[in-house]
């Protein structure tokens, strides 16, 4: 028996936007570490060897050893409010939420908690009959933006009564993210006690094969720098982090970048990673940290690293115009 739209057992309809992030350990211990990268690395979009290869590798020497130090980095980090990726995306839902009123504004991680499928099953029984799923990587990647797109349409696998779903595109070329970019970054250069001689802009690394599969991420980061560097009206230097393996990663990478900068006569640098759309371990520890160490070691005087955009009203105005532009057709027209 088909019930009535306005039967009273059904909630009524609403419109729904997840943002989805990285994920992040429950605490800065190598045991919810090592649960975390046993998840993450786990996936094969993540690294893309043959499981029989690459299991035997990650149970044993990886997480044997890397959680251990991966802990130590985050408690570097670790805010009283949890790591500063979850407490960061927890705020932007919040702002978001306050920013798009008539929509359930909620958020998810791809590994850890809260997780995506959970997340999904909690709107639905809010009432969402329709849902933005927003990866918050301004530069798709199959292992960052697909795969939590794969997550999302797994759970919707196991649903009897399936939402409608949109996926929100990548925006690294959008004109309202190029400007918040390019006005936090002048505020930041602004408040500084020196001037910089260079800025480097860091993006997250990704091994040079997922380029040659025809991955578009590195076209994506190279467009958003150049984009960057002509709203700044000065050179932006870009860069890759957070190399891992063996395997040959894209380049230069942001350590030998900054050793090099140094090495060269550069003593005045600044840093941002317009890849990450809230801060976390890979921009407080691996760049504003480690990032000057190598800096200053290698000759250079002074070192800044400039936050993302994260929770500041700029930036949530910015994912505010970059969503409602997805939601368009599903909001009724004030």
């Amino acid at each position: 028996m088909t019930l009535p739209a306005d039967h009273p057992s059904l909630p009524p309809a609403r419109i729904g936007v997840l943002i989805v992030n990285l994920g992040t350990p429950d605490a800065p211990t190598p045991g919810a570490v090592r649960r975390y990268l046993a998840e993450f690395l786990s996936d094969r979009r993540v690294v893309e060897l043959p499981a029989l290869l690459w299991q035997p590798i990650l149970r044993g020497p990886i997480l044997m050893t890397r959680p251990a130090k991966s802990a130590h980095a985050y408690r570097q980090v670790w805010r009283e409010d949890g790591s500063p990726l979850a407490a960061i995306t927890r705020a932007q839902a919040r702002a978001l939420a306050a920013a798009l009123p008539d929509v359930i504004v909620d958020h998810a991680m791809r590994y850890g908690s809260p997780a995506i499928a959970e997340r999904l099953e909690a709107m639905r029984a809010q009432g969402c009959d329709r849902i933005l799923i927003a990866p918050l990587y301004p530069q798709y990647c199959a292992a960052t933006t697909a795969t939590a797109n794969d997550a999302a349409f797994a759970a919707l696998s196991t649903m009897r009564w399936q939402p409608a779903i949109r996926t929100l595109p990548p925006y690294h070329d959008d004109p309202a993210y190029i400007a918040a970019l390019a006005a936090s970054i002048e505020a930041g250069l602004a408040a500084l006690d020196f001037v910089p001689e260079a800025l480097v802009a860091s993006f997250h690394g990704m091994p040079q094969r997922t380029l040659e599969r025809g991955d578009p991420y590195h076209c994506h980061c190279q467009k958003t720098a150049r984009l960057l560097q002509e709203a700044l009206g000065r050179p932006v230097t870009i860069a890759f982090q957070s190399r891992f393996g063996r395997a040959r990663w894209l380049g230069p990478a942001t350590d030998a970048t900054l050793a090099a900068l140094a090495a060269t006569g550069t003593r005045r640098v600044a840093v941002v990673a317009p890849g990450f759309s809230a801060d976390c371990l890979e921009t407080l520890e691996e760049i504003a940290i480690r990032g000057r160490a190598t800096f200053i070691e290698a000759g250079g005087t002074d070192f800044a690293y400039l936050p993302c955009l994260n929770d500041d009203p700029a930036g949530i105005e910015m994912l505010r115009i970059v969503l409602a532009r997805q939601l368009a057709g599903w909001l009724t027209p004030p």
